[in-house]
C-alpha cells in the first residue's frame, strides 16, 4: 500500500543536490564579501591616511602664507562666481563635513538571500513579460496591425506613383505643346 504523498527518489535527490549546491555558493559568496569588505577597508584607510596628510600640508601652506606679509589672506582670494548680485563659492575646503556614517554591514546570509529574492523577482518578472508578450492575442494583434500598416503604405504608394504620373504627363504634355509653338 502506498501513500498519495509519496515522494520520488529523484526529486529528493535532485532538492538535496540542489541545497548543497546553494550551500556551497552561500559560503563562496560570504568568502569572497569577507575578501571584498577587507580590501574596501584598507582602501578607506590608505584614503583617510592620504587626506589627512593633505590637511596637514595644506594647513602648512596656509600657515606660510599667513606668514608672508605680502599676501593677501584667504577670503580675498577664494574664487567666487557673482550671479544676481549674489555670490557663490566654487568650493568647500576650508569647511568641516560632519562626521561620516559607515553603510550598514549586512550579514553574509542576508545578502545572500536579499540577491536570490532580487534575482528571482527579475526572473519572475522577465517570464511573465515573455509569457505575456507571446500570447496567441498579442501575436494576432501584431500581425493585424502589421498587416494594417502593409495595406496603408501600399495605397499611399499607389496615390504617389499616381500623382508622379499625372505630374510626368503633364510635362510630357507641355513639352509637346511647347514644340508645336516654336514650330509655328
Amino acid at each position: 500500500m502506498t501513500s498519495d504523498l509519496a515522494v520520488p527518489t529523484w526529486l529528493v535527490v535532485l532538492t538535496l543536490v540542489a541545497v548543497v549546491a546553494l550551500a556551497v555558493t552561500a559560503y563562496r559568496l560570504s568568502r569572497s564579501v569577507r575578501r571584498a569588505r577587507g580590501h574596501t577597508e584598507a582602501l578607506l584607510t590608505a584614503a583617510a591616511e592620504d587626506a589627512e596628510a593633505l590637511r596637514e600640508q595644506l594647513a602648512g601652506i596656509e600657515a606660510e602664507l599667513r606668514a608672508r606679509p605680502d599676501v593677501t589672506p584667504h577670503a580675498a582670494r577664494a574664487p567666487v562666481a557673482v550671479v544676481d548680485d549674489r555670490e557663490y563659492v566654487i568650493t568647500d575646503l576650508g569647511q568641516e563635513q560632519g562626521p561620516r556614517v559607515p553603510a550598514r554591514v549586512v550579514p553574509a546570509p542576508m545578502f545572500a538571500d536579499i540577491l536570490l529574492r532580487e534575482s528571482v523577482i527579475k526572473t519572475a518578472a522577465l517570464a511573465a513579460g515573455l509569457r505575456r508578450a507571446l500570447s496567441p492575442e498579442v501575436r494576432n494583434r501584431i500581425r493585424f496591425e502589421m498587416r494594417r500598416e502593409v495595406k496603408r503604405s501600399r495605397k499611399e504608394r499607389r496615390l504617389m506613383l499616381k500623382a508622379a504620373r499625372r505630374d510626368w504627363e503633364s510635362r510630357q504634355r507641355g513639352a509637346l505643346t511647347g514644340d508645336l509653338e516654336v514650330s509655328s
